[in-house]
């Protein structure tokens, strides 16, 4: 049980810091990268899965 909550715990950790890191970067970076701004979450959640 603890360690299913652990793994939730370090998966929502590392799409908060994702979404963070991504939200400093400047438009043209953003763009640079192919991102819009109202995609950062969803690109975020993505990236757990991969």
């Amino acid at each position: 049980m603890f360690d299913n909550v652990r793994s939730k715990y370090s998966s929502w950790v590392s799409y908060r810091r994702a979404i963070d890191e991504l939200s400093r970067l400047s438009a043209r970076e953003l763009q640079d990268l192919g991102i819009s701004r109202s995609d950062i979450k969803f690109v975020a959640r993505r990236g757990l899965s991969s």
